[in-house]
C-alpha cells in the first residue's frame, strides 16, 4: 500500500487524512475528490468523512456507519421539512449530519423507542469518549430537539435535553499594525481588496463571496449584504478609501455576476482560496498568529469598541441578533485595560 489513511478530527471537523510519499499521480487523483484539502499542519491530504471515502479508503465497512432503514428514512423526512422551512443548505447539512450520527448509534433500537437516558448515553459513550467538541455536541443537541419536537413522537422530553456547558472562548483580535501590514502585503490588487473589504466592513468569509457589484452603493456610500446569516439583509459604511480601491479593482479584473470571481467568469471566488490568500500575506508578513479570516471581523469590531463606537451601532453592523454576542468584545478591548496601572510598577 502506497498510502495510509486514518479518521481524525481538524479544525473542530471530522476528516481523513491521508498520508502518502510525494506522487503527482495521487495527487491529481484526491484533487478529484470533493472537498479534498491539503494541510500543512497535518502535512497530508484531507477529505470529508463520508461512507463513500471510508470505502475508497478502506476504513471500515460502510453499513458500519448507516443508520437503520427507518432511520434513513426519517433522515430524509427531517430534510424535507427543513428544506420547506427554507433552512439553508448549509445549516440542512449540519442538522442532517448531526442527526445521523446519534441514530447511527442507536441504529439498532426503534427510534420511538429513544428516551432522554439514551441521549445521556450518546453523549458519554461517543461525545465524550472521541473527544469531540462541545460545540459539535450543541449541534447534536440542536438536531434532537428539532427533529423529535417537529417529524416525530418519541418518549424523549424535548425540555429536559441538556446543553453542553459553553466554554468562555474570547475572540481572536490582531492589532491595528498587524491589520495593516496584512492588508498592505499583497501587490495583487484582487487579493488586497478582498481582504481590505473583509475588515473594513466587518464581513463574514460568505457575506464577502456572494457580493455583487450592484450591491456597492457609491451614492450613499453603503455596502448592502443580501440575506447574510439568518436570512437577513442589512447595510453597513463604505469606506472612501474602500471604494477608490474598488474601483480600480473593477477596472483591471471586470467581474460580470460576482464582485470577486474565481478562474472561472461568473462564478463566485472559492472560500478555501480566500484563507490561502490570508495564509500568504502572514507569511510575507512574518506574523506567526495562526490567524482566519474571522479574526479580520472579531479585529474590526474590537477597534470599532476602542476607538468609542456604542455597542448597539457595532451589534447592527456585524448583524448580530442579540447584544450579548456582541458583548465579548468588551472583554478584549485594551482601551481601559491599558489604563490600569500595574501594582508591581510601584514595587
Amino acid at each position: 500500500m502506497v498510502w495510509e489513511a486514518k479518521i481524525l478530527t481538524h479544525k473542530k471537523e471530522k476528516r481523513i487524512a491521508v498520508y502518502f510519499k510525494k506522487d503527482a499521480d495521487l495527487i491529481a487523483r484526491i484533487k478529484q475528490i470533493d472537498g479534498a484539502r491539503w494541510s500543512q499542519t497535518l502535512i497530508a491530504w484531507h477529505l470529508p468523512d463520508t461512507d463513500e471515502n471510508r470505502i475508497r479508503f478502506k476504513l471500515e465497512s460502510a453499513s458500519y456507519f448507516l443508520p437503520s432503514v427507518e432511520g434513513i428514512a426519517q433522515i430524509e423526512k427531517f430534510k424535507q421539512w427543513l428544506r420547506s422551512k427554507r433552512y439553508s443548505e448549509n445549516t440542512l447539512a449540519t442538522y442532517c449530519d448531526a442527526l445521523k450520527s446519534f441514530l447511527v448509534f442507536y441504529k439498532h433500537k426503534a427510534i420511538e423507542e429513544i428516551d432522554n437516558a439514551d441521549v445521556i448515553v450518546y453523549n458519554n459513550e461517543y461525545i465524550l469518549k472521541n473527544k469531540l467538541s462541545a460545540s459539535y455536541q450543541n449541534q447534536i443537541v440542536n438536531a434532537i430537539k428539532l427533529y423529535f419536537s417537529t417529524i416525530r413522537e418519541t418518549k424523549i422530553e424535548i425540555d429536559k435535553i441538556h446543553r453542553p456547558k459553553r466554554s468562555k472562548v474570547l475572540p481572536n483580535v490582531l492589532s491595528k499594525q498587524e491589520v495593516k501590514l496584512i492588508l498592505e502585503a499583497h501587490a495583487n490588487i484582487k487579493h488586497k481588496t478582498m481582504l481590505s473589504l473583509i475588515y473594513s466592513c466587518g464581513l463574514r468569509c460568505g457575506e464577502l463571496l456572494a457580493m455583487k457589484p450592484v450591491h456597492i452603493d457609491s451614492k450613499r456610500n453603503i455596502v448592502i449584504l443580501k440575506n447574510s446569516k439568518g436570512k437577513k439583509d442589512r447595510i453597513v459604511p463604505l469606506s472612501p478609501k474602500i471604494l477608490i480601491m474598488l474601483r480600480e479593482y473593477y477596472i483591471v479584473c471586470k467581474p460580470t455576476t460576482y464582485l470577486f470571481e474565481g478562474q472561472m467568469a461568473g462564478m463566485p471566488y472559492d472560500s478555501r482560496s480566500l484563507q490561502l490568500v490570508l495564509k500568504q500575506a502572514l507569511r510575507k508578513t512574518g506574523i506567526t498568529k495562526p490567524a482566519t479570516l474571522h479574526w479580520l471581523r472579531h479585529s474590526f469590531a474590537t477597534h470599532l469598541l476602542e476607538s468609542g463606537t456604542d455597542l448597539r451601532y457595532i451589534q447592527e453592523l456585524l448583524g448580530h441578533s442579540s447584544s450579548k454576542t456582541t458583548e465579548i468584545y468588551t472583554h478584549v478591548s485594551t482601551k481601559s485595560i491599558q489604563q490600569i496601572k500595574s501594582p508591581f510598577d510601584d514595587l
